[in-house]
């Protein structure tokens, strides 16, 4: 059988590094529980991991500049914590480094999907990706882009590719494969965060304010992905196949 997961969890409380360790562990991953970014970092070069999560509000470090460190050097899925219900806090995280924020308090049944739920897509996505010279592939084109879904690419249509992060690419590729169509947040949340957990739909407007500044002409007015107020987003370019 395979190994489990290793997760890391940076939290300089001991109490609650103790929970998340005995939650992970109850469903079947394993833990190493760290209280420093110094610790952190020693456990990484130690062995592999194949998630972080991370509290944002440390004693006397900043939990966000550790994340945004961390994804530097490294694509290892980022789970975010904090205390704060704060809506600002949630956003940065997201939009700078993490794949997830979690709330305090928190269930230990949500933690827990909430944690495979990431390391699901983080699997998925880290499957081999189809090669160029493969025979069949499924392609998107709209004005100047070809998003490729066999190869989870985006590129313009002279070849020059555009770096997007996993969420941005998921989002993109379920507008993109059904234009014209008017996504809800919830709906749009569905495509990069799974089903059944309680994610955070202002997740959704960070990603499509960054897909915006990548693929937009004019981000502030948008032609690709638009805003229909009170509804959702829709893609609103023509789409070709092939």
């Amino acid at each position: 059988m395979p190994a489990p997961h290793r997760i890391l969890v940076l939290d300089d409380e001991p109490d609650v590094l103790d929970w998340i360790g005995a939650v992970l562990t109850d469903g079947g991953l394993q833990a190493t529980a760290v209280q420093t970014g110094a610790a952190m970092q020693r456990a990484l070069r130690e062995q592999p991991h194949s998630l972080v999560m991370l509290d944002l509000k440390l004693r006397g470090e900043d939990g966000l500049a550790i994340a945004r460190e961390l994804r530097r050097s490294s694509t290892v899925p980022i789970i975010m914590m904090s205390g704060k219900g704060d809506e600002a806090d949630r956003v940065l995280g997201l939009e700078l480094a993490a794949d997830d924020f979690l709330v305090k308090p928190i269930s230990g049944r949500e933690l827990l999907a909430r944690v495979r739920a990431s390391l699901r897509r983080s699997t998925e996505l880290s499957q081999p990706a189809a090669r160029p010279d493969d025979p069949v592939h499924e392609r998107y084109r709209f004005g100047d882009w070809v998003l490729d879904r066999t190869a989870r690419t985006l590129a313009r249509a002279s070849g020059e590719p555009c770096e997007v992060t996993r969420g941005e690419f998921a989002l993109l590729a379920a507008m993109v494969t059904q234009a014209g169509r008017v996504w809800a947040r919830d709906e749009l949340l569905s495509q990069f965060r799974g089903t059944g957990a309680d994610a955070y739909d202002r997740s959704v407007d960070v990603l499509i304010l960054r897909l915006r500044r990548k693929i937009e002409p004019n981000p502030r007015q948008p032609a690709y992905i638009r805003t229909e107020r009170g509804q959702g987003y829709v893609f609103g370019m023509p789409v070709t196949r092939g």
